[in-house]
């Protein structure tokens, strides 16, 4: 899996591929993280990236020939791939949409800064358009990363045990369940005996009823979408 990520603050990226599991997906050879600058094709002689909003109002726009440069020049450096731009306005992501995108072998993430991008490039080189929450941030650059991380994560090898990425909350439409370690008993609190036990067919329905019982009290909207 390639990652393409245009930015125009790309050292915002140096620690996350330096640490925990995308870089260990990164030595192992199992992603490739590539890295542009969307300012580097900014020709004009200021650098300019940005500009007023046509029709007024406050907030800045990011330009559209530097984008459609970036773009340009990343699409033909390899074989065909989705370009993903981060945005309020996108469909919130979800394990389903990220599952689907492990079937791909290259992705171009787009991160935006300012008040949006020009809708053209939107509208003619972006094919999807996702969001992290009900919230605004200062730029696309943690969205990137939060799906970079979420992918790479369901990729083979990157974990591991795969094991542990199938068991995970919303990998089956539900939450999931507590877990414990040792030891059994913590400031007089003890684990649910029932994890003691050695029956993993009694565990399995435990943890089970578990993630039923939080899907529904914490996150109604999913509970129902599984009746």
């Amino acid at each position: 899996m390639t990652y393409e990520v245009l930015s125009l603050a790309p050292s915002f990226f140096d620690g996350f591929a330096n640490s925990g599991i995308v870089s260990r997906a990164i030595n192992g050879g199992i992603v490739k993280l590539n890295m542009h600058n969307i300012r580097d094709y900014a020709y004009d002689k200021h650098r300019q990236v940005d500009d007023y909003s046509f029709g007024g109002g406050p907030g800045m726009v990011m330009k559209p020939d530097p984008l459609y440069e970036v773009l340009k020049d990343v699409m033909i450096q390899g074989e065909s791939a989705p370009v993903i731009y981060f945005t309020p306005q996108g469909r919130l992501l979800n394990q389903d949409i990220v599952k689907r995108y492990t079937e791909k072998q290259r992705i171009i993430l787009l991160c935006g800064q300012f008040k949006e991008i020009d809708q053209r490039i939107r509208d003619t080189l972006v094919t999807d358009e996702i969001s992290i929450g009900d919230y605004v941030l200062s730029g696309g650059e943690i969205p990137a990363m939060a799906f970079i991380d979420a992918v790479t994560r369901l990729l083979d090898g990157a974990l591991g045990d795969i094991d542990s990425a199938l068991t995970d909350s919303h990998q089956n439409k539900l939450l999931g369940s507590p877990h414990y370690t040792r030891p059994a008993v913590y400031k007089g609190k003890e684990v649910p005996k029932v994890l003691l036990s050695g029956n993993h067919q009694e565990i399995e329905k435990w943890r089970q009823r578990q993630s039923i019982k939080l899907t529904k009290e914490r996150r109604p909207d999913l509970y129902h979408g599984n009746q």
